[in-house]
């Protein structure tokens, strides 16, 4: 593992320093339509402790306090979702509205004011595929203003050719349509995307959307990924051409 991530390391420093002067035009034409798409929350950064936050404030501020076991069971679905299982019947769509952009607000809040940490290896591979000629796209159930903060904190939207967000589509992941639109806007047919995910349900979507997909597990949770690794920062440093090789 640990000569992997010194490949990874290396292969980032040089494409920052110098650039690569030796790709071909035909080469650059080949890496341009192949596209990266990211899950965010739990992917890119470690935002869970944030959400918490908001999510028991907000939810506490409006006399509906909930447990840490009850946000660890909903998080990464779509805000509407998660208020309808805590809501129960209390459920309608002013309440929902009006509770998600408040929490969403608090934790907007919490990221401009505080910063925010990305998983090992995220912020490396981001720059480096973009280096190397890949579109990228964020593909999540976060609100846009929130993917859009991140991106903007971590100084990385050159890196983003596009943004798919809960406002986008109408069904969550396990469904496949935030990963299909994302390739639509980046304009790289499915089969040469390859999505990364932390999720099992993320995993799904990205086979459902006949995509390619690197899965990240902390925790040793098994994942139906083509790759699995506990930290993006021990991926092969070839693993996305690789990938897409062998599809």
């Amino acid at each position: 593992m640990g000569e992997k991530r010194t490949t990874l390391v290396e292969l980032y420093r040089i494409n920052a320093s110098v650039g690569d002067p030796h790709r071909s035009l035909y080469g650059a034409f080949i890496v341009m339509n192949r596209a990266v798409l990211w899950d965010m929350d739990g992917t890119l950064v470690d935002s869970a402790e944030y959400h918490w936050q908001a999510w028991r404030d907000t939810m506490s501020r409006e006399g509906f306090p909930i447990t840490y076991e009850q946000f660890r069971a909903t998080f990464g679905q779509r805000n509407d979702s998660i208020l309808r299982q805590w809501l129960g019947e209390k459920a309608t769509s002013e309440l929902i509205q009006r509770i998600g952009d408040a929490k969403e607000a608090l934790y907007r809040q919490h990221v401009r004011q505080q910063g925010i940490s990305t998983l090992p290896g995220a912020l490396e591979w981001i720059h480096l595929l973009h280096g190397q000629g890949w579109l990228q796209a964020i593909a999540s159930a976060a609100p846009r203003a929130n993917i859009e903060t991140i991106v903007d904190v971590l100084h990385a939207s050159e890196c983003f050719e596009a943004i798919v967000s809960a406002e986008d589509v109408h069904r969550g992941k396990p469904d496949p349509e935030v990963f299909l639109m994302a390739a639509t806007k980046v304009g790289v047919a499915p089969e040469h995307c390859i999505v990364v995910e932390d999720a099992q349900h993320g995993v799904e979507a990205a086979r459902a959307a006949g995509m390619k997909s690197i899965g990240v597990s902390q925790n040793c949770k098994l994942l139906p990924a083509d790759v699995v690794v506990r930290s993006l920062e021990f991926l092969d440093a070839n693993v996305f051409d690789t990938l897409l090789r062998n599809g």
